[in-house]
């Protein structure tokens, strides 16, 4: 018997609170999806047109099945109660983790939680290049057909106020069942959501742009908690920005989709495609296990050790003063971390205006100005800088968080700027346009990704997903004004425009964060959170 059970914590074994529901959950939502497919081969003929076509009894039946997927899965997930000795808990720690070496079972994490990244993003970024194909299909209103009828900028508004929701959703969800639960919770609405690519009616693709903004803005902050917690001081940086480094492999892998499937099989395949995308995630989930550090500040010490030995480490005890307090939203603003949510609020806030406003339509705009073949442009100058995702990964990691996250806004800012200066300049100069997008379209992606890794380490355990959730939230929050301000006339969508209102928050974000940044380079996350670090009696 106790053979068996030290294999199990050798293996970390990993386990679901009640794996038929979940399976089952999986199946169901996987099903639904593949009864929406014969909607979509019908308008072969026609391009893939399916705008009129009534839905079918299968798709309904599809439909019901995802939502009794969705439920039984997360009954699947969802941790049997337990009651906490928040006195033992105080007295546990998992510093040992911090010194451990890498090894296999922290490479299969961080390769899992890079496909989840890069499927994460891709969702978002692929509004933008399906936008022209559903505008025209549509007849909705953009640049590029200006009388249609409603305007195309309802569909990114939907999403993104979706992703604002989902952010703060996973953000309790992780810190209420855990971040493995709710990870794959996510990956299981990325499976159901892909419908969106066989919906006829444009109000049925509003309402599924929103529910699949939720699922994406859950999926990425809470990544980004559970690695943090996970992987040791002295490598967490560098290795937590080379998988935020898919943000910009993501955008590589959907301009390429795009330019590749859309002229044969229209804009709706690049929805279709999360649905394998979302299984082959879910298939990964060995080697998601969950935090060791979650996983102590609910009591499930027992586990946490399984967990470790998975890592090469284990629980050690020490005299810490204990905390009492649990979990909650307001403790993000208490004057303890109110500095830093203030950095975080407005880092956020200009690269999600940023992204949201000026590389959401660029791919529009660049038609709008004569470029026919704005996918491969923007290909091109993704492909152009991804290698410099490597030099930022090396500079977080090794060298400074802090100065990491100001070179890096003060470069997106700058290029935003030249836009505003160069104004029509670029319609004669290719060098000058690709020049100008190589930082938004890489830059942006690494701020984001620097924000999520930065939020998830300033911030302690127990409100850890709230701040990465916080963080990604209000990074949507900015895609939602800007979107907004579109939606209703007050901006209008030109590339100088809305590089000169991502241009001023990302300037001023670079002077709160030489002000009031903290550094985290190389240091285990209880020396960076004060009150934690503060709490530990040396013996």
């Amino acid at each position: 018997m106790n053979s068996s059970k030290n294999m199990a914590a050798v293996a970390g074994e990993v386990k679901f609170h009640h794996p038929f529901a979940f399976w089952f959950g999986v199946v169901a939502v996987t099903a639904g999806v593949i009864a929406h497919i014969p909607m979509y081969l019908m308008g072969k003929d026609n391009g893939y047109k399916l705008v009129g076509m009534p839905m079918d009894t299968p798709m309904l039946i599809g439909m019901a099945a995802i939502i009794i997927g969705m439920i039984s899965s997360l009954y699947g997930l969802y941790p049997k109660a337990k009651v906490v000795d928040m006195d033992k808990v105080a007295r546990l720690r998992v510093s040992t983790l911090d010194d451990a070496p890498l090894n296999l079972a922290h490479f299969g994490l961080i390769l899992a939680m890079a496909m989840a990244v890069t499927i994460d993003i891709m969702k978002p970024t692929t509004l933008a290049f399906v936008m022209p194909g559903m505008t025209m299909e549509y007849g909705l209103k953009s640049p590029l057909n200006p009388h249609g009828s409603y305007p195309a900028v309802w569909l990114a508004l939907a999403g993104i106020t979706g992703t604002v929701l989902g952010s703060i959703l996973w953000g309790w969800l992780g810190d209420k069942i855990g971040r493995r639960a709710s990870i794959l919770y996510a990956g299981i609405g990325f499976i159901g959501t892909s419908i969106c690519g066989a919906m006829p009616d444009f109000f049925w693709n509003l309402a599924m742009c929103f529910i699949m903004g939720v699922a994406v803005g859950g999926m990425l902050p809470i990544c980004y908690a559970l690695l943090a917690e996970t992987i040791p001081a002295r490598h967490r940086g560098w290795l937590m920005i080379l998988v935020g480094a898919d943000i910009a492999g993501a955008y590589v892998i959907t301009s390429w989709l795009a330019a590749a499937l859309i002229p044969t099989y229209s804009w709706r395949i690049l929805w279709l495609i999360g649905m394998p995308t979302g299984v082959f995630f879910i298939l990964l989930n060995h080697w998601i296990p969950e935090s060791p550090r979650y996983l102590i500040a609910n009591g499930r010490d027992d586990e946490a050790r399984a967990v470790l030995a998975r890592y090469g480490a284990e629980l050690a005890e020490e005299r810490r003063v204990s905390m009492q307090e649990k979990g909650q939203w307001r403790q993000l603003i208490n004057p303890q971390y109110l500095n830093l949510t203030l950095v975080i609020t407005v880092l956020a806030i200009g690269s999600g205006l940023v992204l949201f406003g000026f590389n959401l339509w660029i791919p529009t705009n660049l038609r709008k100005m004569g470029f026919s073949e704005a996918d491969e442009i923007l290909r091109n100058a993704a492909m152009m800088g991804f290698p410099l995702s490597f030099l930022m990964a090396w500079m977080y990691g090794f060298w400074s968080s802090k100065k990491t996250i100001m070179i890096l806004g003060t470069l997106t800012s700058a290029a935003l700027f030249g836009f505003v200066l160069a104004g029509d300049a670029i319609l004669q100069n290719r060098a000058l346009l690709y020049a100008l997008l190589i930082v938004p379209i890489w830059g942006i992606s690494s701020v984001i990704a620097v924000l999520s890794v930065y939020s998830s380490e300033v911030y302690p355990t127990r409100i850890r997903a709230r701040g990465t959730g916080f963080a990604a939230g209000a990074s949507k929050a900015g895609g939602v004004m800007i979107i907004s301000l579109m939606s209703f006339g007050v901006a209008v969508p030109s590339i100088s425009t809305v590089a000169l209102i991502g241009a001023i928050p990302m300037t001023l974000a670079v002077i709160l964060v030489a002000v009031f940044g903290v550094e985290t380079c190389k240091l285990r996350l209880e020396e960076i959170t004060e009150d934690e670090a503060k709490s530990t009696v040396k013996i």
